[in-house]
């Protein structure tokens, strides 16, 4: 179980409208969340990270100056605040507008109108964003697996690198597109695929097509991250030979029971 308790998260609401940031707060009160700070542009929240820690930014989507996206990309960019966690509070659901941040880590989305119980959810996954569990499993030793984490977003491939880092994988070898990905595995051997979907040159679905033709690839675990929500395209995937699929975003809680399921078999 994690020390770490709802009450004793800092976050940093942003937020431009003085509505909707009355009802956040309101929201985060009840939910027991005592030190919050609320600024109402990105560059506020910029210039307020450059001398004040937090362990959450909740954020809009839409911002006077830039977006939620441009906010956290500027985070992940830089070393101090590649970790931090960070919601989004958002409306927002054209694939276009949200895939962005979804590969940029956001740990929850939460859309408008949410409930208490809706965000006191979102809070518990930062909880386990900021305090992973391990992966234990039976037959193997964690910190030998060999992980091939495919993904043309550097942003999304230090995100999940970092979640695996923390479950207590240490042989993770990155790849920056499929082609790159299929000459990996062509390497060395790994006992997991973490591939995202949507990719130039070959996609997510066509790396797997190519894994599985090899026979080397017929029982290599193939979990897939993505945000696509057309169903058309998922069913492919799932008729190509992914031995799991995984909704951006996800938590470390959600990873671990999804390697577990499958690792453990």
């Amino acid at each position: 179980m994690p020390s770490f308790a709802i009450q004793d998260l800092h976050i940093l609401l942003v937020e431009p409208s003085p509505t909707q940031q009355k009802i956040v707060l309101n929201h985060l009160r009840e939910a027991g969340v005592n030190l919050v700070d609320a600024v109402s542009t990105g560059s506020e929240a910029l210039s307020y990270l450059q001398s004040q820690s937090t362990d959450l930014v909740i954020s809009a989507m839409y911002l006077p100056d830039m977006d939620a996206t441009d906010v956290l990309l500027t985070l992940r960019a830089d070393p101090r605040w590649q970790d931090l966690a960070f919601m989004l509070v958002s409306s927002e659901t054209r694939f276009r507008a949200i895939d962005p941040i979804k590969q940029a880590g956001v740990v929850a989305i939460l859309p408008k109108p949410f409930l208490p119980r809706d965000i006191e959810r979102a809070l518990r996954a930062t909880l386990r964003y900021i305090e992973p569990e391990e992966l234990a499993l039976e037959s193997y030793d964690v910190s030998d697996l060999r992980v091939l984490v495919v993904d043309d977003s550097s942003t999304a491939r230090a995100h999940i690198k970092r979640m695996l880092t923390d479950l207590g994988i240490r042989h993770i070898t990155l790849a920056v597109d499929g082609k790159h990905g299929i000459t990996c595995f062509g390497e060395q051997l790994f006992d997991l695929v973490v591939t995202d979907y949507n990719m130039p040159e070959m996609d997510g679905r066509e790396l797997v097509e190519a894994i599985r033709g090899r026979t080397d690839g017929v029982s290599v675990p193939i979990l897939m991250v993505t945000s696509e929500t057309e169903r058309a395209r998922i069913s492919q995937v799932e008729q190509s030979g992914v031995s799991a699929l995984l909704d951006k975003p996800f938590t470390p809680e959600v990873i671990r029971q999804a390697l577990f399921s499958l690792l453990s078999h």
